[in-house]
């Protein structure tokens, strides 16, 4: 009897779970409720680290029979401006700061996803991977930023906006792969995926 293949995405975001479904990817959600800390201090280094982390640590939570047969997807994405690394914003006022700041200029958004592959046998393989998207975004006056700000729809993302939501009104342009702005370079994972044999 041929083990059947599972896909395992540790990650709570909503955005993710979107993304893998909207390309036909059948998986299943688990997170971990350990700590993450990171030591590198490069943009790329610390995305991989992060996704790493969430996949070994939704990883060590599994029976080395679960393990067996099985994919698991760990992505964490930061935006970074001027070399400072915005991450979700603590409050309001943060959430005001961050658009305050990116408007008019031009930033980075970093995806960094982990897979750890385990075969029939459970041995297992890791591909650790970043990818960069530059975003420009256009000029906002203090009231349309207070109006987003107002939405809600910042208080859960990096960087505290959306690209995929209202915030759209103000993206001039992007250099590299949207989905990756938005929490994952999907076409990147489904390739990985279907190299493996998972999809």
């Amino acid at each position: 009897m041929k083990m059947e293949k599972k896909i395992i995405l540790g990650s709570a975001s909503p955005r993710r779970r979107e993304l893998l479904s909207q390309i036909g990817v059948e998986f299943e959600v688990r997170v971990s409720g350990k700590e993450e800390i990171y030591k590198s201090s490069i943009p790329e280094e610390i995305v991989k680290e992060l996704a790493l982390m969430k996949a070994e640590n939704v990883a060590s939570e599994l029976t080395a029979d679960e393990r067996k047969n099985m994919a698991v997807l760990g992505a964490d994405t930061i935006v970074v401006f001027e070399g400072e690394i915005l991450g979700k914003p603590a409050d309001t006022e943060e959430a005001g700061r961050m658009p305050a700041a990116l408007q008019g200029k031009t930033h980075q958004v970093y995806t960094g996803t982990a897979l750890l592959v385990y075969d029939t046998t459970g041995n297992r393989q890791v591909i650790n991977h970043a990818v960069e998207t530059k975003v420009m975004v256009h000029g906002m006056t203090r009231d349309e930023i207070d109006a987003y700000i107002a939405t809600g729809e910042p208080m859960d993302k990096a960087g505290a906006y959306g690209i995929q939501g209202r915030f759209a009104a103000y993206i001039d342009g992007i250099e590299g792969d949207y989905y990756n702005v938005v929490g994952l370079p999907v076409s990147y994972i489904y390739q990985k995926l279907k190299e493996f044999g998972f999809v």
